[in-house]
């Protein structure tokens, strides 16, 4: 798969995840695939089981992609994703075997306030 068709297959795929489109959503995924929650211990095996944990999932959900970066067969996405109202900032991180999704694994972080010790060296996003 080349840069891309794979960046095409990743913003469609985004794009389904904000939308709830569950179907368009696990397009991406080879019907073998395995995606790892670390920071739950969480690893979920097969398309069918990735795609009914997300349908199941009982929160309002909205992703904002903020950058992709990758090429062949790896690919990073940082996004927010906001569950009922709150954001979670989260990576994305996408092997791909055979022009679909073999393993994914996601990172969550919260928001938090910076350090005052730094504040004079940081620049504020808005």
């Amino acid at each position: 798969m080349d840069d891309r068709t794979a960046r095409l297959a990743l913003e469609r795929h985004w794009e389904a995840s904000d939308a709830s489109d569950f179907k368009v959503e696990h397009e991406i995924y080879r019907e073998d695939a395995v995606l790892d929650y670390p920071q739950s211990g969480e690893r979920i095996r097969g398309r069918h089981n990735i795609q009914e944990s997300r349908t199941v999932q009982p929160n309002k959900k909205r992703f904002t992609v903020r950058r992709m970066i990758g090429s062949g067969d790896l690919w990073i996405t940082e996004f927010i994703l906001i569950y009922d109202g709150i954001p979670s900032y989260a990576v994305s991180i996408m092997e791909f075997r055979e022009g679909r999704v073999a393993h994914e694994t996601q990172y969550f972080s919260d928001r938090f306030d910076p350090s005052p010790s730094r504040s004079h060296l940081v620049e504020h996003e808005k």
